[in-house]
């Protein structure tokens, strides 16, 4: 999950502000961008609509390019 965190630093949220306005804990949310635990479809797409960024941004951290 290389890009959430990127994602959350960058529009200079913490992790306690994105997990309660996800419903989440803070420690899922730190888990997700250490990697230590995968959040769920569900869970990526409502990351992805928080954020307004595609699944695959907050999963490589760059949006998909085609070779």
């Amino acid at each position: 999950m290389k890009g959430l965190k990127k994602v959350r630093q960058e529009r200079n949220l913490n992790q306690l502000k994105v997990a309660m306005d996800l419903n989440i804990s803070r420690e899922a949310l730190s888990h997700y961008e250490t990697g230590r635990r995968e959040p769920s479809l569900d869970m990526l797409r409502k990351l992805s609509d928080y954020f307004n960024v595609s699944i695959d941004y907050l999963i490589n951290g760059e949006e998909f390019k085609r070779k």
